[in-house]
């Protein structure tokens, strides 16, 4: 048998995940391994690395056993990650220092306000294309240098490795310590223009570059790794919001998506040309194939799919995430209901780390089906705020919206968020498109694939959502919604 088969090894928030892919794209297994939460106070997230790599590295063998595929039917691995959740481990050893501090935890809150008050807003966007906010890597290093004791002693004697998931994976498979732009852009740390690990920046937060990762191309050879009883070489790794925007093959300028995970991030593409937002959009790189990096504009929801996790695990209004759809179909509207899901604070466009999650609008009439659907119905919103904002940006209409994600399955949401959008939203056959991307990612640097034109006709779409709202509708909707997110910020 030729190596005709890619391996994705899709590692996210609450779960990691490995899917098999085959030359026209098509899923020949896919396996999924959930691993531990750890709260270690109200507003921290953590995740032991171990675990990441253990339910990792379990899922993909049993992906190609179960599949009957061999290591040496295998062309390449693709490696796909949760971005700004970051960790260190000894060079020598592997042995991380501490849990990871996930991109969800707000532990770092303070240090972020400092800088601010500092007045270095203006150096780290105009450097990094991001804002100053606990969701990004840089101030999670300094956290774990700050706090762990003997790691900036250690750090600046080069016995130490800073990575984000992507370079944990990539130490543990080949004893490589690299990243790609797509991560390193995700950091505070990293030159998006200039393309380095930016010194000024690092002094800022007290970093000393001997911690970092080399920054390799997305797609390229990495390294090879024999973990899995053959050779296969690691040929791309990438962010997993800018992976599923390879997945979804929007190559082109203006081509968009937007992924519904554990929070959820709309990207557009926007080429070889930086976009800088003025409406708190971040700047980011969304790849470099090896001949320059390529960027996107992008906002990111925190609280997406884990707003129905906490109707499920919380409220205990629905049994199972997939039961939301039929009970919030119960009721034709939210009755005036609103829910924010700003457990975390609030991402773009607001970028408010104290905002707080709130319910709006209820009634005597009001029950279970209102508030599930009002829940499901935030996330619509959210992303209506950001692709108001990219539009207002590049000046642009944004034609349609691609989607994917566990959420993007939910029909009901998926016809909301038409009609809030007032534009088409197209499902694809592939809803694993971070996965899909990672291994579009590798197999083009291993030749399975000649070029992205080749990948332009894997893609094939599932179905289209047309909006069936009118503009007084939309109007209306939305104005209920722009003063729930008012009341949200009040403090």
């Amino acid at each position: 048998m030729a190596r005709d088969f890619i391996l994705a090894l899709d590692q996210g928030t609450t779960s990691s995940r490995a899917i098999l892919f085959d030359r026209e794209g098509a899923v020949h297994g896919s396996c999924n391994a959930e691993f531990r939460q750890i709260y270690p106070q109200p507003g921290w997230v953590e995740h032991d690395p171990e675990d990441i790599w253990r339910t990792q590295c379990a899922t993909a063998q049993r992906v190609l056993q179960e599949a009957g595929v061999a290591p040496r039917d295998v062309a390449a691995i693709g490696i796909t990650n949760q971005r700004e959740t970051a960790l260190i481990w000894d060079r020598n050893t592997g042995e991380p220092i501490h849990n990871a501090i996930v991109w969800q935890c707000r532990r770092t809150t303070d240090i972020c306000e400092q800088l601010i008050a500092d007045g270095l807003t203006a150096a780290f966007r105009a450097r990094t294309g991001l804002v100053l906010d606990a969701y990004f890597s840089g101030t999670k290093v300094k956290w774990l240098l700050d706090h762990v004791p003997g790691a900036r002693k250690r750090a600046a004697k080069g016995e130490l490795c800073f990575g984000t998931i992507d370079a944990w994976l990539l130490y543990k498979l080949t004893g490589k310590h690299a990243t790609d732009p797509s991560n390193a852009s995700r950091t505070l740390l990293y030159n998006i223009f200039e393309h380095r690990w930016d010194e000024t920046l690092l002094n800022h937060l007290d970093v000393p570059p001997e911690l970092l990762p080399g920054v390799m191309p997305t797609s390229c050879v990495f390294g090879e790794t024999s973990v899995f009883g053959g050779s296969i070489p690691i040929g791309g790794m990438c962010g997993d919001q800018q992976s599923a925007l390879f997945g979804q093959t929007a190559f082109g300028h203006l081509e968009s998506k937007n992924t519904y995970g554990t929070g959820c991030f709309l990207l557009t593409n926007t080429g070889k040309t930086p976009v800088k937002s003025n409406h708190g959009l971040i700047t980011t790189i969304a790849w470099d194939l090896g001949k320059g990096a390529e960027y996107a504009l992008e906002g990111s929801v925190f609280i997406a799919g884990a707003v129905v996790q906490w109707l499920r695990d919380e409220l205990r209004m629905i049994a199972t995430a997939a039961e939301s759809e039929s009970v919030a179909a119960q009721v034709d509207d939210t009755g005036g209901v609103y829910v924010v899901p700003a457990f975390v604070g609030l991402g773009a466009p607001h970028w408010d780390m104290r905002a707080r999650g709130i319910i709006v609008g209820l009634t005597r009439g009001s029950n279970r089906a209102h508030i599930v659907r009002a829940a499901l119905e935030s996330i619509s919103f959210q992303t209506g705020d950001i692709i108001h904002s990219m539009e207002s940006d590049t000046g642009a209409s944004i034609p349609v919206l691609k989607v994917d994600g566990g959420a993007a399955a939910n029909n009901l949401l998926m016809q909301h968020q038409a009609n809030v959008l007032g534009i088409p939203v197209v499902r694809g056959q592939v809803t694993d498109t971070t996965a899909l991307g990672a291994a579009f990612l590798a197999g083009l640097a291993v030749k399975i694939w000649p070029n992205q034109d080749a990948l332009r006709g894997i893609w094939q779409e599932e179905r289209t959502f047309t909006p069936v709202w009118n503009e007084d509708q939309r109007r209306q909707a939305l104005s209920g919604w722009e003063h729930s997110i008012k009341m949200a910020l009040l403090r």
